[in-house]
């Protein structure tokens, strides 16, 4: 039963993870240990992306993993992008 939702959830994970990232403005930088945890993370959501792609619908696998790199794309746009992984960084009103 896990083996069968696993892969959908991997999925998911990346998809909303790509969204949230697009479309929610960072507030704050994170700390380096948090920063470097983040890709990892994504790294490791990516690989086991990978690893499972049979379980998957192509069109589902093909969004996931366009998703999971356009997370380290977003990365390098610019700096607060490097260290936030959100496209837009804003510092909240006081």
């Amino acid at each position: 039963m896990l083996r069968k939702k696993l892969p959908l959830v991997l999925a998911a994970l990346l998809i909303v993870q790509f969204l949230y990232c697009v479309f929610i403005p960072a507030h704050e930088y994170p700390m380096r240990p948090e920063q470097v945890l983040t890709m990892v993370i994504e790294a490791a959501l990516i690989a086991g992306l990978l690893a499972l792609r049979k379980e998957l619908p192509l069109w589902l696998f093909i969004i996931a993993l366009i998703c999971g790199v356009g997370l380290f794309a977003i990365r390098f746009d610019s700096d607060s992008a490097w260290w936030t992984g959100h496209i837009l960084y804003s510092l909240l009103p006081r």
